[in-house]
């Protein structure tokens, strides 16, 4: 049986870590959980460890992309065959993590994708899908060569082989585009698998897709 390491990158989620960590260890309970605190100011490194899971922390808060890296890296050295990046915040459904490395297991992909935008619906706010997610794909195809139907998702699976290709730099939100664009051009076996994203009303609103935006430039054409 492959070994199995979902990394789950968390800045201040003490409200949700808990409940995530438990739906993954209900899903499968022989998967690794990395829990990587990004230096935050609440509980959540102590609740990820009553959990009985892996935790490592940052003395400084570097951002989501960093705190990825930091698990995978992890993920690597203890020898993990698959690794899932995994949201602290409830957005992503755990009993989806098979669907998303079944073609990895199967042998048909070295990296899957997951998309809001295929056979499942989430429902996505207005301005992030009209206008965020449009722009970022827009971008990606034409400054990245990345073609695929979610151009932000933070909900992926790869190999180990795949995972030691993926040096990313981004320490922020553009760290997705970075993955995709280094999946792309290491020839990587990409494909995407739908899932379902449960949006909550925090950071979805004008302001937060602003931001949201304004990192994904800034990491893109920043080096």
């Amino acid at each position: 049986m492959a070994k199995i390491s979902i990394i789950i990158p968390a800045y201040n989620e003490s409200a949700s870590l808990r409940q995530v960590i438990k739906s993954i260890a209900d899903a499968d309970a022989s998967w690794q959980i990395v829990a990587v605190d990004d230096c935050s100011t609440d509980n959540t490194a102590k609740l990820a460890r009553e959990a009985g899971v892996v935790v490592l922390s940052h003395v400084i808060n570097r951002g989501q992309g960093a705190a990825l890296k930091t698990g995978t890296d992890y993920a690597i050295i203890s020898e993990a065959e698959i690794i899932v990046h995994f949201d602290a915040d409830g957005q992503f459904v755990a009993s989806e993590i098979k669907d998303i490395i079944a073609p990895i297991i199967a042998g048909r992909a070295d990296i899957v994708f997951g998309s809001r935008f295929l056979s499942k619906k989430s429902n996505v706010p207005w301005f992030k899908k009209r206008i965020i997610l449009r722009l970022a794909r827009l971008v990606n195809r034409i400054f990245l060569s990345v073609n695929l139907s979610d151009p932000q998702s933070g909900f992926r699976a790869f190999s180990r082989a795949a995972a030691e290709k993926l040096n990313w730099r981004q320490d922020r939100m553009a760290h997705c585009s970075e993955i995709m664009h280094l999946a792309f051009k290491n020839k990587l076996r990409a494909q995407e698998a739908p899932v379902t994203i449960i949006y909550r009303d925090f950071g979805q609103k004008f302001l937060g897709g602003v931001k949201i935006l304004e990192e994904f430039f800034l990491g893109l054409f920043t080096k």
